[in-house]
């Protein structure tokens, strides 16, 4: 195994002990059947796009495993990376602790559908991936890099955060806390403040990209915004 799938594999077991001490710990229980099947629908996903980008563009992989407020050069990209990540840590801890004291009762077949757009925010993440291999963990131009307007990217200018946000909405579901789907709120207030910085940067830098913008005019959902 090369040095760089096996930083990237350390790098998911480390994700997969902090998101299960963050929702069987506040929780006080392993019986907790909605996460356990979360978590092997995330890192089913997750390992199957990891991969995938070891076999195929390793060197997109190690640009998405540098990642976090610390490789952001803008004082501003560097407060929304850590509010996203209390924002998305919080999502469990609240998940957990709706667990043990029982206060969300959500049907397990929506449990379920949950899990599904999981997985289907996933795929949304991996056909970006897939069609843009400069899709860097942080706001950067890369030396090289052109404006890609094909696949998901001819539908919306923000692909990547279209499926992040599906898969943020169907965690909370597929934890079965309703409580949990609150956090949905700060975490697109904090994406969207993300994007539209993002394109600011962009389209001083990255040539051909405003005519992009006037070609599609929706970032997140088509038809809507």
């Amino acid at each position: 195994m090369d040095p760089l799938t096996r930083k990237a594999i350390l790098g998911l077991a480390q994700l997969f002990v902090t998101l299960a001490v963050a929702l069987f710990g506040p929780a006080w229980t392993f019986n907790y059947p909605f996460a356990w099947l979360f978590l092997a629908v995330f890192f089913a996903s997750a390992g199957l796009i990891t991969a995938y980008l070891a076999k195929h563009d390793p060197a997109l992989l190690e640009r998405r495993i540098r990642g976090g407020p610390s490789v952001e050069t803008e004082p501003l990209q560097k407060t929304i990376q850590a509010a996203a990540a209390l924002v998305f840590m919080s999502t469990f801890l609240v998940a957990s602790l709706d667990r043990r004291f029982e206060l969300s009762h959500v049907p397990p077949a929506l449990a379920i559908a949950g899990d599904v757009a999981v997985a289907l925010g996933f795929y949304t993440i991996f056909r970006v991936l897939r069609e843009n291999s400069y899709t860097a963990t942080s706001i950067a131009v890369a030396p090289g890099q052109t404006v890609v307007s094909t696949g998901p990217y001819a539908a919306v200018r923000h692909p990547m955060y279209a499926g992040a946000l599906l898969m943020l909405a169907g965690a909370p579901l597929a934890l079965g806390s309703w409580w949990a789907l609150v956090l949905l709120v700060p975490m697109t207030t904090v994406i969207v403040a993300r994007l539209l910085d993002e394109e600011r940067m962009l389209t001083a830098h990255l040539p051909g990209y405003a005519d992009y913008c006037r070609s599609v005019r929706y970032r997140l959902l088509p038809g809507v915004w």
